[in-house]
């Protein structure tokens, strides 16, 4: 049976472990509500850390929900992911969307994060010049 834990070593920790994943994003996902960094590691596991400031989601019970389901809809897709850490930032707007909403969005940006990428890094034909 799969392990569909979310314990402390699937979990971003660290200032220094999101730094790395906002410097070093090779792919990313994004709704209007929400964007997912990913960035490869050294870890056998993809690992997961959240972005929800107050001035996206300005309750505490709104700003756990969304953890709460984004979590959720984490452990079950972890081991399809490969071993990469996400970050999770919040948009403005994400509490207007009820929990199905929220979980169905959350899984399709898994789903499309979990492809593979062509050549090196998905974004590089994306990135401007300064």
């Amino acid at each position: 049976m799969t392990d569909l834990k979310f314990g402390r070593n699937a979990r971003l920790l660290k200032p220094a472990e999101f730094k790395q994943v906002f410097d070093n994003t090779e792919r990313r996902g994004s709704t209007p509500q929400l964007l997912v960094l990913a960035s490869g590691n050294q870890q056998q596991r993809s690992r997961l850390g959240f972005v929800l400031a107050k001035k996206q989601i300005r309750h505490a019970v709104d700003r756990n929900r969304v953890k709460r389901l984004i979590r959720e809809s984490f452990r079950y897709h972890q081991h399809e992911l490969g071993s990469c850490d996400y970050v999770v930032l919040a948009r403005s707007g994400i509490t207007e969307l009820d929990n199905r909403q929220i979980r169905e969005m959350i899984d399709a940006l898994w789903f499309r994060l979990k492809r593979p990428t062509h050549g090196k890094s998905g974004n590089t034909q994306r990135k401007r010049r300064r």
